[in-house]
């Protein structure tokens, strides 16, 4: 008997019931299947689907996620090992594959695994035989393998990074899911969803979303899928459930840029170094205007090159110096470089000598003793 969808498998657009038919129809067929999809598209409850609607769907649904372990412990995760197989292997330890025996094993994240074990899992789906990490005795086992990658297989098998043999054996079927931006009828129908799901959580009833809401996600193109769609969905309805327990007027969820976005703040971290960051005029109206900008605008006639650049560094030196209070060790590691890097650039441009601005950690050139 099949069991029912799991919860987040829902949609209406065209699209995506496409995609859950084959998906029961591939469930049928006990042979291996890969499913691709950007991240959040929900692989992994795709997977779920594929073993719960398939003969095994009393048998174990073993994951592993392949990009989450090294090369020796992939190896040892899914093979098992024996006893002094490696430096703290006390006892003989099952592999994924034999705990999955009779049932499903869903490899998360495929395109990750080394060559290695790309060619032991070629032998397993091959003939259903594999060894256990220093072991060797031939183990036989009954896996039906569903695969998922977020990553163009067939690329990387073209640039030899992925055995183009293992992927012909994973691809018997392949189901790929579109991303949210190309099932835009389901997404008021998920944020009523999870918007009710985290209401029930919190023992209160979801006031809906606001029209203005419901704009905003339809307008948003949502490069995290639905996973991103259930956080921006929970976040913003416990933001006003709390808000109206505390006394906030009741009404309808709204969706401020950080309910999309959590970064969305004036105080986020640059990437950039020196990248200026927007001060709100209210706390520092002077500073604002009258801060100098390190990067010279380009010159529109000819310009002497290495003397741009060399300004250019002791801009760089001289900010990063003031920023870390003349303490080099600091300024180096915040100019990305080594203190090897900075100690050269200061005798380069004459920091610790006669004239030149002293570190106050006694450090470099400034401070030799």
């Amino acid at each position: 008997m099949a069991t029912p969808s799991p919860p987040d498998l829902i949609g209406q657009s065209a699209t995506w019931l496409e995609s859950l038919e084959r998906v029961s129809l591939a469930a049928l067929v006990e042979r291996p299947i890969l499913v691709i999809g950007e991240r959040g598209t929900g692989k992994e409850l795709i997977a779920e689907r594929l073993h719960y609607l398939s003969p095994r769907w009393d048998k174990p649904f073993v994951k592993v996620n392949c990009g989450a372990l090294s090369e020796d412990l992939l190896d040892s995760e899914l093979f098992g090992h024996e006893a002094g197989a490696f430096t703290g292997a006390t006892k003989r330890r099952q592999g994924r594959f034999e705990q999955a025996d009779g049932g499903t094993l869903f490899l998360d994240e495929i395109a990750t695994a080394s060559m290695q074990v790309q060619e032991k899992l070629l032998r397993v789906v091959e003939y259903g035989q594999f060894q256990r990490l220093g072991g060797e005795d031939t183990i036989t086992t009954d896996v039906r393998i569903v695969a998922a990658t977020n990553v163009d297989l067939p690329g990387r098998a073209a640039e030899g990074r992925f055995r183009p043999d293992l992927l012909d054996r994973l691809a018997f079927d392949v189901i790929t899911l579109a991303p949210l931006r190309a099932r835009p009828e389901d997404i008021i129908l998920l944020a009523e969803h999870f918007g009710q799901r985290i209401a029930r959580e919190l023992e209160g009833d979801f006031p809906g979303w606001s029209r203005s809401a419901l704009e905003a996600m339809c307008d948003y193109a949502w490069p995290g899928n639905v996973r991103e769609l259930r956080n921006a969905a929970e976040r913003a309805t416990f933001r006003v459930m709390a808000a109206q327990a505390n006394g906030a007027p009741l009404g309808p969820v709204t969706l401020s840029p950080d309910m999309l976005d959590p970064f969305n703040s004036p105080w986020r971290p640059s990437k950039e170094l020196f990248t200026p960051v927007e001060t709100p005029r209210a706390l520092a109206p002077a500073q604002q205007d009258s801060t100098p900008s390190i990067v010279p605008a380009t010159p529109e006639g000819p310009v002497d090159f290495n003397a741009v650049v060399s300004e250019l560094e002791k801009k760089l030196i001289e900010a990063a110096l003031e920023t870390c209070r003349g303490h080099q060790k600091k300024a180096a590691e915040h100019l990305g470089l080594s203190y090897h890097q900075m100690r050269g650039l200061l005798r380069k441009y004459g920091y610790g000598r006669e004239g030149a601005t002293t570190g106050t950690d006694g450090e470099g050139p400034a401070g030799e003793k």
